[in-house]
């Protein structure tokens, strides 16, 4: 049997842990109600990721590091996140963590998790004089103003024609990368966008359902590639 060449790319907040993390970090610390109307600015598209994060960061207060760490010992991760991830890298393939979230908290749960040998794009913070965190966006793209970490370009920079995408995701943040993918497993609002502009997906519970659903695909013949993602990736790669 030909040894089939997986890229597979994660989301984290709701996808990797049972919680979205970035959302509860600002409404513990932040203000609820100015948060649930510039969540819905940025889901109606009338403010981008980045202009979202800064104006919720600037609701908070009371911020500290212990404060933080305390918060996410109720964070709980995917039971089968880390059997997913050791299946990985027994059948050799690449496993790359992206999120719209912030290196801050993402680190910190991997780090508690034994994981951080993780390959991981995300937005950063830096915490100012006054314990305001400050964010920072290193891989948007100049072209896209919408989101603050372009995942489309990470998993286009990071894959090779021969390769299979796979994708995996729950939120309004994997809209833009999975038209791009081969694979993709969708729960949540993901899994309703998917339905809605007829995409095909795998529905997901947990990482115990993905690790069965791959073992199927790397055991099949003749696996095609997505090919409306394989027209959609070339049009990338020709735009430059």
């Amino acid at each position: 049997m030909n040894e089939k060449a997986f890229k597979i790319f994660v989301d984290f907040d709701g996808t990797i842990t049972k919680q979205d993390v970035g959302e509860l970090l600002v409404n513990t610390f932040g203000k609820s109600e100015q948060i649930k109307e510039i969540i819905r600015l940025w889901m109606e598209e009338k403010i981008t990721s980045p202009e979202s994060w800064i104006q919720m960061l600037a609701t908070m207060s009371n911020f500290s590091i212990a404060a933080l760490e305390e918060m996410l010992k109720d964070i709980t991760v995917d039971p089968f996140f880390n059997e997913f991830v050791l299946y990985c890298k027994n059948n050799n393939y690449q496993v790359r963590v992206l999120s719209d979230g912030f290196d801050i908290y993402i680190n910190r749960i991997l780090r508690r998790e034994g994981l951080l040998d993780l390959e991981v794009y995300s937005n950063k913070v830096t915490l100012d004089p006054d314990n305001m965190l400050i964010p920072s966006f290193p891989y948007g793209d100049e072209e896209c103003k919408f989101c603050g970490n372009c995942k489309r370009n990470h998993l286009l920079v990071n894959s090779a024609d021969e390769d299979f995408i796979v994708y995996i995701g729950d939120g309004y943040s994997d809209k833009c990368p999975i038209q791009y993918c081969d694979f993709i497993f969708a729960k949540g609002s993901l899994l309703r966008f998917c339905e809605m502009n007829r995409i095909s997906y795998f529905p997901f519970e947990d990482f115990s359902n993905v690790i069965s659903r791959i073992d199927q695909l790397r055991r099949k013949r003749n696996l095609k590639k997505k090919h409306q993602a394989e027209l959609k990736r070339k049009e990338v790669f020709k735009q430059g």
